[in-house]
């Protein structure tokens, strides 16, 4: 029980730290650096957030992981959507409306299958990651990476942010936001 709590509080934790510095980020290229109301107005959201978290009922009490076997559809569906846009010139929207639509009518193929009605989730998380900028993601070992790390959280959140919207986008920008990071320090 106390190992899926600090799991928990650590996907927490990793979600809130990743955009508080992007959000700083954001902040210091758009902004002066002596412009203070930025760097509070983020410190400001990011603790009304953290302060809402523990009021809203926004998780399950049992933690529950996604299984491995859904999980690998996230790489897939990025580098499925990365191919479609990058190699054949298809446009990041074109390309994950393609591959999302496909993944959604994968449950039709055996209506009463519990696992297949849980891909669509995984491949449209993945395709998130493979729409990405090709400037942001370079190569497909990048798309191939950032979908390994956002599959990652996608296992680790199975019950985390339950109602709230954009959780599968929020798994892909933390894909690519810490595999991009990586490349940034090598």
């Amino acid at each position: 029980m106390k190992k899926n709590k600090a799991i928990r509080t650590f996907t927490l934790a990793t979600v809130l730290i990743i955009q508080i510095i992007f959000l700083l980020l954001i902040a210091k290229n758009n902004y002066d650096t002596n412009n203070y109301f930025a760097i509070i107005a983020i410190l400001l959201i990011s603790a009304v957030v953290l302060f809402s978290h523990s009021y809203l009922d926004l998780h399950h009490t049992k933690h529950d992981y996604e299984k491995l076997s859904v999980v690998v559809w996230v790489p897939l569906g990025a580098i499925a959507c990365h191919i479609l846009n990058v190699n054949y010139g298809l446009g990041s929207v074109l390309s994950a409306g393609f591959i999302g639509t496909l993944g959604s009518f994968i449950p039709i193929f055996n209506k009463q299958s519990n696992y297949l009605k849980k891909l669509p989730g995984a491949i449209y998380c993945g395709v998130f990651v493979g729409m990405s900028s090709n400037t942001i993601t370079p190569t497909i070992g990048f798309v191939l990476s950032a979908g390994i790390l956002a599959g990652l959280f996608f296992l680790l959140s199975k019950n985390l942010f339950i109602g709230i919207g954009g959780k599968l986008g929020t798994m892909a920008f933390l894909g690519v936001f810490i595999v991009y990071l990586i490349n940034l320090m090598a």
